[in-house]
């Protein structure tokens, strides 16, 4: 699945869907820095992709950027909220309250 996504970017094609699904695939394969590239890349063209957000932040926390995730979900959330998406924003309040727990909430 990866090696088409890559080569649909290498020709050019670039969109949100695609760059997710990139983020996506690496992420599940483990290659957080990649994963995070994309969907980076992802929110930068879409900001209201909430599931974007979502595994951005997903990808910064398993990186050990707590301060990145916690911008990812907190980003995330607004987008969710502004469109309804009630699972990816019960998710992403999930994951920020995990960060609080860790002791890891804003000074």
């Amino acid at each position: 699945m990866l090696e088409g996504l890559e080569k649909m970017l290498a020709k050019g094609v670039d969109n949100p869907l695609l760059r997710f699904g990139l983020g996506k695939g690496y992420l599940d394969q483990g290659d957080t820095a990649t994963a995070a590239m994309h969907l980076r890349r992802c929110v930068e063209q879409d900001p209201k992709y909430s599931a974007a957000w979502k595994l951005l932040g997903k990808a910064l926390e398993a990186q050990g950027d707590l301060g990145a995730a916690r911008d990812a979900w907190t980003e995330g959330l607004a987008a969710a909220r502004a469109h309804g998406d009630k699972q990816a924003e019960k998710e992403m309040t999930v994951f920020l309250k995990r960060l609080e727990k860790r002791g890891s909430s804003p000074a």
